[in-house]
Formats: C-alpha cells, sequence, structure tokens
C-alpha cells in the first residue's frame, strides 16, 4: 500500500466512536485495580477528590473544545501550542506528550503480560506484551475506522462492567440483596472513624493519583482531525465528560464504600472483584481480570493512536521528519505507528530487564507530562481568545465556561497538584524525572535550530 505525498488524515471517525472514546478515555485501570490505594489514603472522602480533579478536567477539557471546534486540526493542543505560544511551546508539548503515551504503553502492554499470566502461569510475559504491541499495533494501521470501532467496543465492555456494579451494589444496598448479614448502607461513609477519616491531608495526598487516573481524556481533542462532523460531535463528547465521571468515577466508589468499610477495601484485592464476590459472582475475578485486560488493550491502542498523530502533527509543523507526515491511501499515518511501535519494542526490553524502574520511571513521567499538557491547553486556549476579536469571540460556536477566571482555577489547582506532588516523599521523584526531560527537549530544539531559524507553522484550513 503506498504513501501519499498529501498530508491529509481521513474524517472516519463518527459521533459514537469519539462519545465512547471520550467516556473509555476517562475510564481506566487505575478504576478498577487502583481505586483501593486511593480509598485508603483518603477513606470515603476520596469522592471528593474524584469531583473536584473531575470539575478541572472539565474546565481543562471545554478550553481545548473551544479551539478544537473553532479550528479542528491533527495534533490538536501541540498546534494550538504552536499557533498561540510559539513553536518551542509547540514542539516541547508535542514531543512531551509522544513520549508520556509511549511509556504509558509500556505500562500497558507490561500489564497485560501481568493479567494473562493469571490464566497462563507458565508463559512468560514478555510474549503477552509482545501480542498486544503487535495486535494494536496491527489495528493502527488499518483505516481509522476500524481503530474506532475497536475504541467503542473496549469501552463498551468497561461501561457495562461499571454500570452491572451500579445496579448490583443498589439493590444491595436497598434491598440487602447478597449482603450476607453484613451490614451495607451509606452509613459506611461515616461508620469508621468519620468521611474524613485521613483529614483534608488524605484528601491532598489522594490528588495526584486521583489526576493520573483522567489522563487521556485530553486524547478526544487528537480526533478532532478525524472527525466526520468535528462540530458536532467534539462538543458532545466534551460537555459529557463531567457528568460521567460523576456516576462512572464518584458513583461506583459511593456504592463500594457504602457495601464495605472503607478501611478494609484494598486489602482483599480489587473493590469491584469483592462486589462481584459477595453477589455469588464465583467467577468475578476471572470477570474483572478480563475486563482490566481490555482496559490495558484500550490504552495501549489508543495511545499508539496518540502517539503517531502526534509525530504526524509534529511533522506537519517541521519540528520532526518530514517523512512522518505522509499518509497512505487509507488515511494512516504509516510511519509515524511504525515508529512509534518500534519505540514501543525497547519499552518491552526494558520492562524485562528492568521492571521496578521502568515502572517508577513511567509514573512519574506521565503525571508529570499530564500537568504540563493541561496547563498547555489553557495557556493556549486564553491566548487563542485574546488573539480574537470581540465579533469573533461573540461568534464562537463552543466556548470555555467562566472565561478567564475558569482557565486560572484550573491553573492555580494544576500548580497545587504540582506542589503535592513536592511535598509527598512518594511522588517527588516526577519533579526530578519530568523538568529533566523537558530541559533535554529544550536542548535537542536548540541545536537542531543551531542556525536561528524557526520552524514554519503549517497553514491553517
Amino acid at each position: 500500500m503506498g504513501e501519499h505525498q498529501t498530508e491529509q488524515l481521513q474524517r472516519g471517525l463518527g459521533e459514537r466512536h469519539i462519545r465512547l472514546m471520550a467516556l473509555g478515555s476517562a475510564i481506566g485501570v487505575g478504576l478498577f485495580l487502583g481505586s483501593g490505594a486511593a480509598i485508603r489514603m483518603a477513606g470515603p472522602a476520596i469522592m471528593l477528590a474524584y469531583a473536584l480533579g473531575g470539575a478541572m478536567i472539565f474546565l481543562i477539557m471545554r478550553a481545548l473544545g473551544e479551539m478544537a471546534v473553532h479550528h479542528p486540526v491533527a495534533g490538536s493542543f501541540c498546534r494550538y501550542a504552536q499557533d498561540y505560544l510559539g513553536p518551542l511551546a509547540g514542539y516541547l508539548t508535542g514531543w512531551n506528550y509522544w513520549f508520556v503515551w509511549l511509556v504509558t504503553c509500556i505500562a500497558e502492554i507490561t500489564a497485560v503480560g501481568i493479567y494473562m499470566g493469571i490464566w497462563f502461569p507458565d508463559v512468560p510475559r514478555w510474549i503477552w506484551a509482545l501480542a498486544a504491541l503487535a495486535a494494536m499495533g496491527s489495528v493502527n494501521l488499518l483505516a481509522v475506522k476500524a481503530y474506532g470501532e475497536f475504541e467503542f467496543w473496549f469501552a463498551m465492555i468497561k461501561v457495562v462492567t461499571i454500570v452491572a456494579l451500579l445496579a448490583a451494589g443498589g439493590a444491595m444496598i436497598v434491598f440487602g440483596l447478597g449482603n450476607g448479614g453484613v451490614p451495607v448502607g451509606i452509613g459506611n461513609l461515616w461508620a469508621h472513624g468519620g468521611f474524613l477519616p485521613n483529614g483534608a491531608g488524605g484528601v491532598l495526598m489522594s490528588l495526584q493519583m486521583v489526576m493520573f487516573a483522567y489522563l487521556g481524556v485530553e486524547m478526544v481533542g487528537l480526533t478532532a482531525g478525524e472527525a466526520s462532523n468535528p462540530a458536532k460531535s467534539i462538543p458532545q463528547a466534551i460537555n459529557s465528560v463531567f457528568w460521567r465521571i460523576l456516576i462512572f468515577y464518584v458513583g461506583a466508589l459511593f456504592v463500594i464504600l457504602s457495601l464495605y468499610p472503607w478501611d478494609g477495601i484494598g486489602t482483599q484485592g480489587s473493590p469491584f472483584v469483592m462486589t462481584f464476590e459477595r453477589l455469588g459472582i464465583r467467577t468475578a475475578a476471572g470477570i474483572i481480570n478480563f475486563v482490566v485486560l481490555t482496559a490495558a488493550l484500550s490504552s495501549c491502542n489508543g495511545g499508539i493512536f496518540s502517539t503517531a498523530r502526534m509525530l504526524y502533527s509534529l511533522a506537519v509543523q517541521g519540528q520532526a521528519p518530514r517523512a512522518f507526515a505522509k499518509v497512505d491511501r487509507n488515511g494512516v499515518p504509516r510511519r509515524a505507528v511504525l515508529v512509534s511501535m518500534a519505540a514501543l519494542l525497547g519499552g518491552v526490553a526494558l520492562n524485562y530487564l528492568v521492571p521496578e524502574k521502568v515502572f517508577v520511571w513511567v509514573t512519574s513521567i506521565s503525571t508529570f507530562g499530564a500537568v504540563w499538557t493541561w496547563a498547555v491547553i489553557l495557556v493556549a486556549q486564553m491566548q487563542f481568545r485574546r488573539s480574537l476579536s470581540p465579533a469573533q469571540r461573540k461568534a464562537l460556536a463552543f466556548r470555555m465556561p467562566f472565561w478567564p477566571y475558569g482557565s486560572w482555577i484550573a491553573l492555580a489547582f494544576l500548580a497545587g497538584v504540582v506542589a503535592l506532588m513536592a511535598y509527598f516523599p512518594d511522588t517527588r521523584v516526577a519533579l526530578y524525572v519530568g523538568p529533566a526531560w523537558l530541559l533535554l527537549l529544550v536542548v535537542l530544539y536548540r541545536r537542531l535550530d543551531g542556525d536561528g531559524r524557526q520552524p514554519a507553522a503549517a497553514p491553517r484550513g
């Protein structure tokens, strides 16, 4: 299949694809397996942390949506940083996001190996990781519509699982179904040390983990260049983010915390497994393992999509080799996909050699990189709004609410998350790795642009 010289992606993502992708990107492995650790930090008040974080994510997504609907292009916030904050900002944001998703994908394909090891303990983990990379890479080499279909069904599995939890858990709370004589109900939210058993400090300490769980929701903006009707599908997807977070994060945690004392959660495996087992479903562990496996595959699938589109956008902007701006006859940036897959092969090897160190690096870079990306979205949107005339501002089809106060509030919140990461020793490593990576990018940018020329921005439209 030959490659075209034109730099046009195909608009093959329909509204149902983007709606489910927006939901799926906000529901990750962290909810199914990582929520236990967050609950131990904050107790029942973890719901406040998820709600607060969700409100800030909603503001960030509205800022992104304002620009994406006005100017739907591949590369999304990388392109907006280039246009409104300058070439260096676009370069840093694009390559940083590419690397963030690269290391996140390394974690996800390794997670696939761990989950498959539960069913096939005699098969080496790296084989499953390699199989996951090959499978999801192949999906991304097909037309974007095929990618959208896979993400649609991956997201559907996660949604159905959580809906089942809400329905079954609600029946247990209201009717006592399956409680085995153990007291359940909302009294568990304050009966074991209070709603804030670890004080405000516990809630603050959990914020970093909460925000890491939301990494990926901004990926909806990257679909703008391939959405069949971005003016309709992008606002719908973004507007639904907050209430979906309330239902699927806060709602699920409300049910779990009503069923179990918070201080007993996380000591017996996933809270989801505990809930389904109490209903008498003996295969609960296998079911949740399957769901988490699909969640990891979904994240890997979306990560390869994101890295390839970001590399494509950087090439279009003149900040990566021009060869990566070429697409095949299906509109897929094939070379960008292949180079991302090749880089992930190195990640598989690293996880095989030094798994403990790699996971620390992955968490640190991903968390810091997410905060950087969200901050750039907010600052770029503020500059974008200032660049418009009063008439153009009034004509905006999709607006950031509470502007400019909403942008400043969200930025202050992100600064607070960084400060908390510096305060707590377990997360402080992120502030060593993240800035070092950005400094390396700046050095590379200056070396590649040593003659003083700035990469030209691609024409708008």
